[in-house]
C-alpha cells in the first residue's frame, strides 16, 4: 500500500482530524503496534485517523471502549447507508469492498436488528452442519498432500505453497465449490483487503465464483454450507445468498491463512516456543492461543455508524460518523495484562474474533481453529529439521489496514519423501 494517496476533493477532513495519522502507511504497515500505542497515550481510548482519500474515521483503542461499541448497536448502528460522508465517496473508492460499497451492502454484516439476528442465525446452521470430522480429515489430506510437494526441496515459502492454500482448499469443500473454481481465490482475497487498485476487481472475480456455485446449488443441492443455506426457510434471494456465502469464504480463508503463518513464525522464532518444534511444553494450541493476543490475523475491522451525536473516550463525536474496531489495540490494552509475568494463556478475553451481536458466529470460530491447528500440527510433523530461512527482522507484512498476515514464510528443513499417493480431488496444487 503506498504511503499517500489523493485527497477526495468531496471530502472536508474536520479539526479534530487535521493531524491525524493515515491507516495504511508506511509506519503503519511496518509497526502497527507502535502507531496504536502512540495513539492511546494522545489521545485515550479513542482517536481520529484518516482512511486513504483523507477520509476521516475514528479508531478505538482499549478493550473497555470496544466492548462498548460493539454491545451498543442502537447507538452504533452496523449499516453502513448510515455513514454521511458515503455518497461523497466515488464508486471505485479501494476500501468499499471492506465498507459495505455496491453490492456488499447487502449482506448480513451490515443487516440490523431482527433481519441481522435472523441472517446470522440462518449461516450460523449451515456451517455447524459441518461434520468436524470429516472437516478436521480433509484438512488434513489438504495439508499432508501440499507438504507433499515440497518436502523432498528441503525448502518452502509458507504462506504462498501452504498457509494461503490449506483454508481455501478447506472452506471450497465445505462451501461446495469446485477446487479448480478456488485457485486465484487467495489472490482475489488479498487483492480485496490492500484496498489498492485492484481491490474491486478482486472482489468482483471472487463473485463470480459464488455466483456459479449459487447457480449449481439452486439446480442440484448437496450436502455442503451454499445448498443449506440457499435451502433454509429464510429464503434468501440470489444475491443476499452471494453476499453472505462471500463474506464466509473470505473470513474463513485469509484470518485463517494468516493465524497459521503468524503462529509457525512464533513458533519458529518465539524463545518460549522454539521447543515446541522438539514436541517439547509448550503446544499449538498455546501458541495460537497467544497469536490470537498479541499478533492477531485481524488488526482493525470495519466498523460502526454513530447514529447519534456521542461521547466516547474523550471525544465528542457527530452522528453519522465511521467508528473502527481496534481489535488487535484491544488485545494489547495494558489494562488487561498489568502482570507481564503471569502471560495470556489461561485467559480468553481477547477480541480476535470481536464482541457483541455482529462477532464471528461460534461455528465459523470452530472451523478456523480446525484448519489452522491441522495445518500446523501436519507441517510439524511432516519437515524434520524445520526452521526460518532468514532473521526474522527481514520478514515483511501485507500492504492492508485491516489484517496483519506475513508476505512470506521462507523455511528450510531435512529434505524428506512424503508417500500419500495421488492427490486426488486436489488438482490446482
Amino acid at each position: 500500500m503506498p504511503d499517500t494517496f489523493a485527497a477526495i476533493a468531496a471530502i472536508t477532513v474536520p479539526a479534530s482530524h487535521e493531524r491525524a495519522p493515515l491507516l495504511g502507511d508506511g509506519r503503519y504497515q511496518h509497526d502497527a503496534g507502535g502507531v496504536f500505542r502512540e495513539l492511546y497515550k494522545a489521545h485515550g481510548p479513542v482517536a481520529p485517523v484518516l482512511l486513504p482519500g483523507r477520509v476521516p474515521a475514528w479508531l478505538t483503542l482499549d478493550h473497555q471502549t470496544l466492548r462498548r461499541v460493539t454491545e451498543d448497536t442502537a447507538t452504533f448502528a452496523r449499516n453502513t447507508l448510515r455513514w454521511r460522508l458515503g455518497p461523497l465517496l466515488p464508486p471505485d473508492w479501494p476500501l468499499w469492498p471492506m465498507l459495505g460499497g455496491g453490492q456488499a451492502h447487502d449482506c448480513l454484516l451490515y443487516a440490523e436488528g431482527e433481519a441481522h439476528r435472523q441472517r446470522a442465525g440462518a449461516l450460523s446452521a449451515a456451517l455447524d452442519a459441518v461434520d468436524r470430522d470429516e472437516f478436521a480429515a480433509r484438512c488434513q489430506h489438504i495439508s499432508e498432500h501440499l507438504l507433499a510437494h515440497v518436502a523432498p526441496t528441503g525448502a518452502a515459502e509458507l504462506m504462498a505453497d501452504y498457509a494461503l492454500k490449506v483454508p481455501v482448499l478447506a472452506m471450497s469443500g465445505a462451501l461446495g465449490v469446485p477446487d479448480e473454481d478456488s485457485r486465484d481465490l487467495p489472490a482475489d482475497f488479498a487483492a480485496m483487503l490492500s484496498s489498492g487498485p485492484e481491490a474491486i476487481g478482486g472482489r468482483q472475480r471472487a463473485r463470480k465464483v459464488v455466483e456459479r456455485l449459487i447457480a449449481r446449488v439452486r439446480r442440484r443441492p448437496g450436502a455442503d454450507v451454499a445448498s443449506r443455506l440457499a435451502e433454509h426457510p429464510l429464503a434468501l434471494n440470489d444475491q443476499q445468498l452471494a453476499e453472505d456465502l462471500l463474506v464466509t469464504y473470505i473470513a474463513g480463508h485469509i484470518t485463517t491463512a494468516y493465524l497459521i503463518g503468524n503462529t509457525a513464525r512464533l513458533m519458529l522464532t518465539g524463545d518460549r516456543f522454539t521447543d515446541t518444534l522438539r514436541r517439547g511444553r509448550l503446544s499449538v494450541s498455546d501458541a495460537m492461543h497467544e497469536v490470537r493476543w498479541s499478533d492477531t490475523p485481524t488488526q482493525v475491522f470495519a466498523g460502526r455508524i454513530t447514529s447519534r451525536v456521542t461521547e466516547l473516550g474523550n471525544y465528542r463525536i457527530p452522528a453519522g460518523d465511521l467508528v473502527l474496531l481496534g481489535l488487535a489495540a484491544a488485545n494489547t490494552d495494558p489494562t488487561l495484562h498489568a502482570d507481564p509475568a503471569a502471560g495470556v494463556r489461561d485467559c480468553r478475553a481477547y477480541l480476535s474474533y470481536s464482541h457483541g451481536p455482529h462477532s464471528c458466529p461460534r461455528p465459523a470460530r470452530d472451523l478456523s481453529e480446525v484448519m489452522a491447528s491441522t495445518a500446523i500440527e501436519v507441517l510439524l510433523d511432516a519437515l524434520p529439521g524445520l526452521s526460518l530461512a532468514c532473521h526474522d527482522s527481514e520478514l515483511r507484512w501485507a500492504p492492508t489496514i485491516w489484517m496483519r498476515g506475513l508476505l512470506a514464510l521462507p523455511v528450510q528443513f531435512t529434505p524428506t519423501s512424503l508417500s500419500l499417493g495421488h492427490p486426488k480431488g486436489l488438482p490446482w496444487m
